[in-house]
């Protein structure tokens, strides 16, 4: 019955049970919500390191599982400046799939943090000339693609190493657990930059602790 209200009514009924039933429980809670457009806008800023963005929501909506018809998903949007490390095949080709992302760490070595894909076919056949140029091992001197992580796939290990020389920049939506949740979107090559200046506190300097929100 009560999935069939609009959200402004469903809150209200949410919130009193919440209120009733949540006190005593430590690992959950009710997200905030609001209807005033300033307050939404600061907590998009403190969006980050555990939070994706907001969602904004139709208030006159019914609950419909499963889908976001009713719904949009705002994240933030950042950026990177990362260096190249290696690089993966496409599947069942010799032309480049993905380029490998890496971040120097505190302890001098570059980290692999993730990858970005998003070329167009004229492009793979140029890229795949300019790195297999540069394929020289090891590539990333500290943690590497092949290692378990919940981002693993069947072809994870699967990756030549580059002379970690190229630096691009990079558009992410989330960092988490030392890398990028997501693929991330490649905008620019950055010939101006020094591989040594990629560091990871320009990734980590930017998540706080915005679960801190959800608590507040």
């Amino acid at each position: 019955m009560y999935l069939q209200q609009p959200l402004r009514e469903r809150r209200p009924l949410l919130e009193k049970f919440a209120r009733s039933n949540f006190r005593s429980v430590k690992n959950l809670c009710l997200s905030p919500a609001t209807t005033n457009r300033t307050t939404a806008a600061e907590w998009f800023k403190k969006a980050g390191r555990d939070l994706d963005g907001i969602v904004a929501k139709q208030l006159d909506a019914p609950y419909a599982s499963g889908e976001r018809t009713a719904m949009v998903k705002v994240k933030q949007i950042r950026t990177a400046d990362c260096v190249i490390g290696g690089f993966r095949y496409a599947r069942a080709s010799r032309v480049i799939g993905s380029l490998l992302l890496g971040l120097y760490g505190d302890d001098g070595l570059l980290h692999h943090v993730g990858f970005t894909s998003a070329f167009k076919a004229s492009e793979r056949r140029e890229l795949t000339k300019k790195f297999e140029a540069l394929k020289k091992p090891p590539g990333f001197t500290g943690n590497a693609p092949g290692g378990p992580s919940r981002w693993s796939t069947d072809r994870t290990g699967e990756w030549e190493p580059v002379d970690p020389r190229v630096v691009v920049e990079v558009a992410y939506d989330h960092f988490t657990g030392g890398r990028f949740r997501h693929g991330t979107k490649l905008l620019r090559w950055r010939f101006d930059k020094k591989p040594r200046q990629c560091t990871m506190d320009q990734v980590e300097r930017r998540e706080g602790k915005s679960l801190a929100l959800l608590r507040g």
